[in-house]
């Protein structure tokens, strides 16, 4: 098989062909393929600006791999500012043995996942060391996209917004650990992993009045409301029956003892709306398929500021904390 050399992050030949034959082939637009040492891009209005770097352990499980993760992941963070993605920057990596066809396969996951939101790669990055220095490969990408619009933010919650989920929770950190454990569920469980672009595009189109967007990614559900209720000095009032978890979810979390609320997600996100607009919210998510199980969880009060309160399905409460602790290491 295959395998990437030292020799192609020597910046000669082999490198050279590296970036044409895979990256250029895969990513190739305008701007990239001008071979600058950087990409000169054209934005009115104001930007979002973010980065992550991802080093996911098995790189391949149901629903993804780290490609589709580092292109979701990083739109995902723009979407959630109320910004349209639209470029990228992309540096790999590479452990010296790694797998041209494992490498190639990733890279065109992250191709596929591009189209989703239309933002483009225009400028990246390639070294490779030796063997022992890096797990395989590791992925940073950076994202710039235009607001579109503006007042989104952990600051905006206000008494009385009403909180939703745009799904079931749990699935990424469910996914993961199965695929690292070698565990064999009889059942459909997959990573919730996607891009979540269109799925925001379409509650400012719909000129729902937003007052916060988050994904719930490392931390789960439970960081995102601890956050929210910290930064907007609020007390998000969460009805636990109202929050989706899947069987088989629920099936690793009595396994190994973990709250769903904790696990990691990668294409779930939470929504701060105004009340009169709720309704409205969860009807345009549910057109998608990856948010038919929006639901309205909760609501913004005055009761414990600062504080996340859960109401259980038979009357009780207690308050929902952050997580603490590394759940499971090196899910993104």
């Amino acid at each position: 098989m295959k395998q990437v050399q030292l020799s192609h992050g020597g910046g000669g030949e082999e490198t050279n062909k590296l970036i044409h034959d895979l990256f250029y082939r895969h990513f190739k637009n305008d701007i990239l393929i001008k071979a600058e040492d950087a990409a000169v891009l054209q934005t009115q209005g104001k930007i979002a600006f973010t980065t992550d770097s991802f080093t996911v352990s098995p790189l391949f499980f149901e629903g993804g791999d780290i490609g589709k993760l580092a292109v979701a992941g990083t739109v995902n963070d723009l979407s959630m500012m109320g910004a349209k993605p639209l470029y990228l920057s992309s540096a790999f990596m590479i452990e010296e043995g790694f797998a041209f066809e494992e490498l190639e396969r990733i890279v065109e996951s992250m191709a596929k996942e591009l189209e989703k939101s239309g933002a483009k790669i225009v400028c990246g990055d390639t070294k490779v060391v030796p063997r022992g220095s890096v797990d395989k490969l590791f992925i940073n990408t950076a994202g710039i996209g235009a607001v579109m619009r503006e007042g989104i933010s952990s600051q905006a919650i206000k008494e009385g917004d009403v909180i939703i989920a745009s799904r079931d929770i749990g699935r990424h950190g469910a996914t993961v650990l199965m695929a690292r454990e070698g565990l064999e569920v009889s059942a459909d469980l997959g990573s919730d992993c996607e891009t979540l672009w269109p799925a925001v595009e379409a509650l400012l189109a719909e000129n729902i009045s937003v007052s916060a967007l988050r994904d719930a990614t490392r931390g789960g559900l439970a960081a995102v409301l601890n956050e929210w209720a910290e930064n907007s000095d609020v007390c998000l009032e969460i009805e636990e029956a109202a929050i989706k978890v899947s069987d088989e979810v629920q099936g690793i979390c009595e396994m190994f003892g973990f709250e769903a609320t904790d696990l990691a997600n990668e294409g779930t996100f939470v929504a701060a709306v105004a009340p009169m607009h709720a309704a409205f919210a969860v009807s345009a998510l549910q057109r998608f398929g990856f948010c038919r199980d929006a639901a309205v969880i909760g609501r913004a009060t005055t009761q414990y500021p600062g504080k996340v309160v859960l109401h259980s399905a038979f009357g009780s409460r207690r308050f929902l904390d952050l997580p603490k602790g590394e759940l499971l290491p090196r899910i993104c």
